[in-house]
């Protein structure tokens, strides 16, 4: 297993972001991700453990991912670190992927979301796999200003 930091739900900054994880996912499909019961840390906590992956980048013109949960760690076979510091398109295996991946976020990017997101993604060690019923969304703070998008599945299968 991949070593990462066992605890990033403990920072301030990620307790905001999952917050804002959760409010931008339920403002767009009108579902919740998770149970949103207890405190913000409580909450944060849950999602980073959460049994589905759940990833997001930010605004940057190649945006860099900013929040991966221990799922999505394991998946994509990276530490903390390491996926906070990988530009999003990365983890796409070829230039037809990542294209299909960039209209893909551009149509999200207007419409709000999109829940049938499917692709082929590789781990950090290369290891292939298909990904299938995968919601990608806008997200948005308390004032709707526009912070990247996110995305979450619990559906893969490895080639």
């Amino acid at each position: 297993m991949t070593s990462f930091n066992d605890s990033p739900w403990k920072q301030d900054n990620i307790i905001i972001h999952s917050q804002r994880l959760l409010n931008s996912f339920r403002h767009w499909t009108g579902q919740t991700l998770i149970d949103v019961n207890g405190t913000p840390e409580d909450i944060a906590q849950a999602l980073f453990n959460a049994p589905f992956v759940l990833v997001s980048h930010g605004t940057e013109e190649n945006p860099i991912f900013n929040y991966g949960n221990r799922t999505a760690l394991e998946l994509w076979e990276m530490s903390w670190e390491e996926l906070t510091q990988t530009p999003s398109y990365k983890t796409a295996i070829n230039s037809e992927e990542v294209t299909k991946r960039q209209q893909m976020l551009e149509q999200v990017k207007t419409q709000g979301y999109t829940n049938n997101y499917s692709g082929i993604r590789q781990s950090k060690t290369g290891k292939k796999f298909f990904i299938s019923n995968g919601t990608i969304w806008n997200l948005s703070d308390e004032n709707y200003q526009y912070w990247g998008q996110a995305a979450t599945f619990d559906h893969w299968q490895f080639l």
